[in-house]
């Protein structure tokens, strides 16, 4: 599985009902799980962005087309970051020389 962080900004609609959030949550995870996905970690955080999670999906091509799902709901804006764990972290500046 490959991790992604999405950083998250409610729209005017999804603000105009950010009551109903927590329910749009379980939705999201619910459709990631059956992409074959699951939420790491969430957290609604204050400055730049509203939303920051951590998931994993089984590829690349997953990860975006969950995050096409969720645009098009119209609730959030998205952007996604790829992160390489650790291992892989030390793997790819060790491959430098």
């Amino acid at each position: 599985m490959t991790t992604y962080v999405l950083l998250a900004n409610w729209t005017d609609q999804g603000l105009r009902n950010v009551r109903e959030s927590p329910k749009r949550l379980d939705t999201a995870k619910a459709a990631l799980k059956e992409m074959g996905g699951e939420f790491q970690a969430i957290y609604m955080t204050m400055g730049e962005y509203d939303l920051i999670a951590v998931y994993e999906a089984p590829d690349d091509a997953v990860a975006a087309r969950f995050m096409l799902l969720l645009g098009g709901f119209g609730n959030v804006r998205t952007k996604t970051l790829k992160a390489f764990p650790e291992r892989a972290y030390r793997e790819i500046i060790g491959s430098l020389g």
